[in-house]
């Protein structure tokens, strides 16, 4: 029996690198989404982490995200589960959010 594939998706959103793990990856019908379904959280366990936990509060009752195709900034195809994270951006990154609307004039 052929295993269903596990996704990694990380992506910016408010300052923060968002790291996820999802069982459906796909264009969205939104134009310029992309949409990430099944989350996968890890299952219950003696440690608990913070990061894991917010992620859960945030994202646990989530049907599909539906992520701007510019926010996204990897999705990759693993064999197995880590933990799920957010982190803020360092100041040497480079990931710099699209701008949406012009300046003012």
């Amino acid at each position: 029996m052929k295993k269903k594939p596990l996704f990694k998706i990380v992506f910016a959103n408010n300052a923060k690198i968002y790291e996820l793990y999802a069982k459906s990856v796909s264009v969205s019908d939104l134009y310029g989404f992309v949409r990430v379904s099944e989350l996968s959280f890890s299952g219950s366990s003696l440690v608990l982490d913070p990061s894991e936990e917010r992620m859960k509060e945030e994202f646990g009752n989530t049907q599909a995200l539906h992520l701007p195709m510019h926010a996204v900034i990897r999705v990759e195809e693993v064999n197995e589960r880590g933990a799920a994270k957010i982190r803020d951006s360092a100041p040497g990154e480079k990931v710099v959010p699209f701008q949406l609307s012009p300046g003012p004039r």
